[in-house]
């Protein structure tokens, strides 16, 4: 099976979120797509997520309509902090039968030469990239990649800050978050 890993904090999961992975799904040939739900990434601060189990709570909520979309907690007990490169070495070793390819935005392709052991994993991954609205450039070395495919998404400019600090504010962001998802925040109070 052919499985496409969306990593993020999902802090919290939301319509965008969704529509790019329906889109890659159903446009693709990727049979499926994880969400990964990553308890700390290298590049953001702890202390403004949720817990782990209440980011994938809502990733469940918000996946469990549809047969092709997974919550992931796969990296709750690696160790951290999360790189890429080990989560892809854990998965290819655990599920030997899929083969993984990454999933990412514009913006990240454009500091993926940062990535820890990127190399490694442009030599045994495909990278499907939807289109973000970002400064800079992605790096020359890139273009033309066999292994990176640029997928003609929706460009969703919608993030889980905006929705956070929304929320914070006391706005109205029901709209953009699946209905259960939306329901599960407001009955615990996330983000006041």
């Amino acid at each position: 099976m052919k499985i496409g890993l969306y990593f993020g904090t999902f802090n919290p999961i939301h319509i965008g979120h969704l529509t790019i992975a329906n889109h890659l799904q159903q446009h693709s040939d990727l049979d499926q797509v994880w969400f990964v739900v990553t308890p700390l990434s290298p590049f953001k601060k702890k202390s403004s997520l949720l817990n782990n189990n209440q980011r994938l709570e809502m990733v469940y909520r918000a996946t469990k309509d549809y047969d092709y979309l997974r919550p992931s907690d796969i990296e709750f007990n690696l160790k951290q902090p999360n790189y890429t490169i080990d989560t892809l070495t854990y998965l290819g070793e655990k599920f030997s039968e899929h083969t993984f390819s990454l999933i990412m935005g514009e913006d990240n392709l454009k500091s993926f030469h940062k990535w820890k052991n990127y190399e490694l994993i442009l030599e045994n991954h495909n990278i499907f990239v939807y289109p973000r609205i970002s400064k800079g450039q992605v790096e020359t070395r890139f273009d033309g990649h066999k292994k990176i495919h640029y997928i003609s998404a929706p460009i969703m400019e919608l993030s889980s800050t905006f929705i956070r600090k929304s929320i914070n504010e006391g706005k109205n962001i029901r709209p953009m978050l699946p209905e259960n998802v939306w329901e599960y925040l407001d009955e615990m109070n996330f983000y006041k």
